[in-house]
């Protein structure tokens, strides 16, 4: 049987991985998939270095449309990224016929009702497993291995430059700038790393996933995003002491008033074990009904682990291409008639539990009046922990840090509590709020 024609868009990093994954096993994947799957032509704006990578026998052009507009090419990788051209390349490619495979996390946050929708008019399918966890087969995972639960919540570190940066944080006890500029000279973090360290990246991966645990449609504009700019070396070592870690989580749960859709950093008991991931690598926590609680662990990114993930979705359009497609596999694992409106709920009307860390006058009655505001906006308090004066700015210090643990609380509620909290003439400073997660 002849070998199926993948054309690929962009040669960076995941492509060049996955052309040399694909070389390489191909003995092995052809077994699997049933028959050959070949890269047979390339764009990329520099063809020489492209040309350079694929060798002879593969045709490299400048112009991926060439690629689309080829009769001979079955599927299109998309591997350029972002939201612009990839879009238009994508759309194209889908309304040419053309089944796509996407590492695109961004475009399908942003743009994926609309991509899902032109790909069920033409009856092609989009496979995206690398642009989530880039190795960690989760998107497969939630789609079909986790088919028959009705799943609860999701919890992942699935930002390894983040992570990168909060283990370096607490094992070195360095600030964040100082960590930030060791990820950038190890490759860790890009020369602009606003979208890993803003929370966007792991928002993106966040709302697929809970796309697909829901049935809902991916609603990025809707995710509450928060990154890990402003922690403080001080918070990661007194979570520590309290027994936490502080990670940052792309979160998503279902509540009876609809979903939670969130990424901030997180307060983890270091017992869980997610909470003991360390370095640039990614984690998934999914919790569902029958089957409990199951852990993903593994490479998030890399030229050759996020090429694992896109040969799978070779192989997978490969065995199914000749499926009707109506009984494909859905692309967020609902039919697409039988999706859900529930609701992404704003941030205030999320229920969690927080750290708080409050910068105090150190005197008499401080406590009190903190314990009691709280307990006036009927907020509990899980645990207090107050630092000696001369422990927090030396010997003579006047000031002290107040780090309270709270029980579950609506988050509308501790904004309110925070700002009355803020207007004490005994609170030095602003207020330190990292949310806690139990993940139990």
């Amino acid at each position: 049987m002849k070998a199926i024609q993948v054309g690929l868009l962009g040669i960076g990093t995941v492509g060049s991985g996955t052309f040399n994954v694909l070389k390489r096993n191909q003995e092995e994947i052809k077994r699997r998939a049933g028959r050959g799957i070949e890269i047979t032509m390339v764009a990329d704006l520099d063809v020489a270095r492209a040309q350079a990578a694929v060798g002879e026998g593969v045709k490299v052009v400048n112009d991926a449309r060439a690629v689309i507009a080829n009769p001979e090419i079955d599927i299109v990788i998309e591997l350029i990224g972002g939201y612009g051209i990839a879009r238009q390349l994508v759309m194209e490619a889908i309304e040419a016929g053309k089944h796509v495979v996407t590492a695109n996390k961004a475009l399908l946050a942003v743009h994926g009702t609309e991509i899902f929708a032109a790909a069920h008019r033409k009856g092609v399918m989009v496979a995206f497993e690398a642009a989530v966890a880039g190795g960690i087969p989760i998107i497969k995972a939630l789609r079909e291995g986790l088919t028959a639960n009705s799943i609860e919540w999701i919890a992942g570190i699935i930002n390894g430059t983040t992570n990168f940066i909060l283990s370096e944080m607490r094992d070195k006890g360095l600030a964040f700038d100082v960590v930030l500029k060791e990820a950038q000279r190890l490759g860790y973090a890009e020369a602009d790393p606003t979208f890993d360290i803003e929370g966007v990246d792991a928002a993106h991966k966040a709302t697929i996933m809970s796309a697909i645990a829901f049935g809902i449609p991916v609603q990025f504009d809707k995710a509450y995003v928060e990154g890990i700019t402003k922690l403080e070396a001080q918070d990661i070592r007194y979570a520590e002491q309290l027994g936490y870690r502080i990670k940052l989580l792309g979160i998503t749960k279902r509540t009876p008033h609809g979903v939670e859709l969130r990424v901030h950093p997180s307060l983890v008991p270091t017992k869980r074990l997610i909470a003991n991931v360390e370095g640039a690598m990614n984690a998934v926590v999914v919790q569902a009904d029958a089957v409990g609680t199951t852990l993903y662990y593994g490479k998030g990114a890399g030229s050759e682990p996020t090429a694992s993930a896109v040969i799978a979705d070779l192989v997978d359009i490969t065995r199914l291409q000749t499926a009707d497609a109506a009984h494909r596999v859905p692309h967020l694992a609902f039919q697409p008639d039988a999706m859900s409106d529930l609701p992404v709920l704003p941030m205030s009307e999320v229920v969690t539990s927080y750290y708080l860390r409050l910068r105090v006058a150190d005197e008499a009655g401080v406590l009190a009046k903190v314990t009691g505001l709280l307990a006036n906006a009927g907020i509990n308090i899980d645990a207090v922990l107050q630092r000696e004066a001369d422990e927090v700015g030396g010997e003579g210090s006047t000031q002290t840090d107040l780090i309270i643990l709270t029980h579950d609380t609506r988050e509308g509620t501790m904004n309110e509590a925070l700002a009355e909290l803020q207007g004490l003439p005994s609170v030095l400073r602003p207020i330190v709020r990292i949310r806690k997660e139990e993940l139990a």
